[in-house]
């Protein structure tokens, strides 16, 4: 018999293998793992500090930069901070649009973290299947908002503007024939919200065809069931939030503990596991997607028979249009002191707290009375999973240590901020 030896191993830091810049010190008896030590801040960008020597609306678009995967959940997060500080509540159109797109913005995370996760597994197809309904979901972000993934379009009092009234076409290209252009362009027709429903309506056959390749699937089960158990005792002690504490069975959910919003207003059901393993995790996160799409569904209903304003008309801390700012001398200095100082956020502390993709994303900050804030403090999901990858991972083998991270749903830029 060949001499069995300890190893200790580096498991990154390079982008595949690893959920980002994520350097794992693992120590191995043969490929047993006996320790797994997780070194983070490789990413660091002191998003925290650089928000405290800034007015407040400047610093939005940091927050699309923290979980690169779920935008517009991290900017409601601190939006929502920043109005419970200013006693404020934004018009009822503008909190269906920003739940709708918290909705999209769910899809959009779990099906990168479905791709990502059946390709760290070794399945390749699942990868591409997700990225086809992603290109459609980052098209809703790019009409709102002009960019793809870094939107900055939630602001204090409402959202930046209502929805538009076209959709972007493709064009004539050297890649694509004249029909694949037609068929591509058949649901773009109408307004944003007509290809959202369009979207809605098929999205849960796709779901579907997700299913069909992995739930049943021998292989994906080898891999998956009974890998990284942990007991519901045991994730409320390790502070998981999200599908992490709902796979293991606790139905716990911001959307119907802590309402905020329109969700209370809305039907949907919260998916909870039974086993805690990475097979629950990828059964909650599936169903998920379906409770998603029907809250997009009724969004959107809603958002037909309701027009209105966006944005609350006080140009103290809402800019005035463009049209207004031309036109009116008063308009003009709201602009230019909004753009220039921002506004003065009331002295006091707070802490808002959303149902992120991914679990609880808190925001604590605290106002001095300035236009900037005194101290600001985020509270990451992924944080408190990736503490306890030690104890998901002892006795499983190497192989495995794929399976648990990913399962977990990490993302580097709101653990090392």
């Amino acid at each position: 018999m060949p001499e069995i030896r300890n190893y200790t191993l580096n498991f990154g830091p390079q982008h595949p293998a690893a959920h980002g810049v994520l350097r794992l010190v693992l120590e191995l008896d043969g490929e047993v793992i006996k320790r797994a030590d997780p070194h983070i801040g490789l990413l660091h960008r002191a998003t925290e500090k650089l928000a405290e020597s800034k007015p407040y609306n400047q610093s939005i678009g940091y927050m699309d930069r923290l979980d690169y995967v779920s935008m517009m959940c991290n900017e409601h997060g601190y939006v929502l901070a920043i109005e419970k500080l200013l006693g404020i509540e934004p018009p009822v159109r503008a909190q269906y649009i920003r739940v709708m797109f918290d909705e999209i913005t769910r899809i959009l995370n779990h099906l990168l973290w479905l791709g990502a996760h059946a390709l760290d597994i070794g399945a390749m197809t699942v990868f591409l299947y997700a990225f086809r309904e992603r290109e459609d979901l980052m098209d809703c972000y790019e009409a709102v908002s002009g960019a793809r993934m870094h939107a900055t379009y939630y602001r204090p009092g409402g959202v930046y503007r209502d929805l538009p009234a076209t959709m972007p076409q493709y064009e004539k290209s050297g890649w694509r024939t004249e029909k694949q252009i037609q068929e591509l362009n058949a649901n773009r027709q109408g307004s944003l919200l007509d290809f959202i429903e369009s979207f809605a309506q098929r999205f849960d056959g796709k779901v579907d065809e997700y299913e069909t390749l992995l739930t049943d699937n021998r292989i994906w089960k080898q891999r998956t069931v009974d890998v990284g158990v942990v007991s519901p005792e045991r994730a409320l002690a390790l502070g998981f939030t999200g599908p992490m504490l709902r796979g293991s069975g606790v139905a716990w959910d911001l959307r119907r503990k802590q309402p905020y919003e329109v969700y209370d207003q809305l039907e949907f059901d919260i998916p909870v596991g039974s086993n805690g393993d990475c097979y629950d995790r990828y059964l909650v996160r599936m169903a998920e997607m379906r409770e998603s799409n029907r809250i997009i569904k009724q969004c959107v209903q809603w958002l037909r028979n309701n027009p209105g304003s966006v944005m609350l008309q006080d140009h103290k801390i809402t800019p005035p249009t463009r049209t207004e700012m031309k036109n009116d001398m008063e308009s003009l200095i709201h602009h230019f002191k909004l753009f220039t100082e921002g506004y003065h956020v009331p002295e006091g502390e707070v802490y808002a707290a959303i149902e992120h993709p991914k679990g609880e994303f808190g925001v604590y900050l605290i106002s001095d009375g300035s236009n900037k804030p005194y101290r600001l403090k985020i509270r990451p999901p992924g944080f408190s999973h990736l503490a306890a990858l030690d104890e998901m991972c002892r006795g499983h083998l190497l192989a495995d240590v794929v399976a648990i991270l990913s399962s977990q749903d990490i993302v580097f830029g709101e653990i090392d901020r």
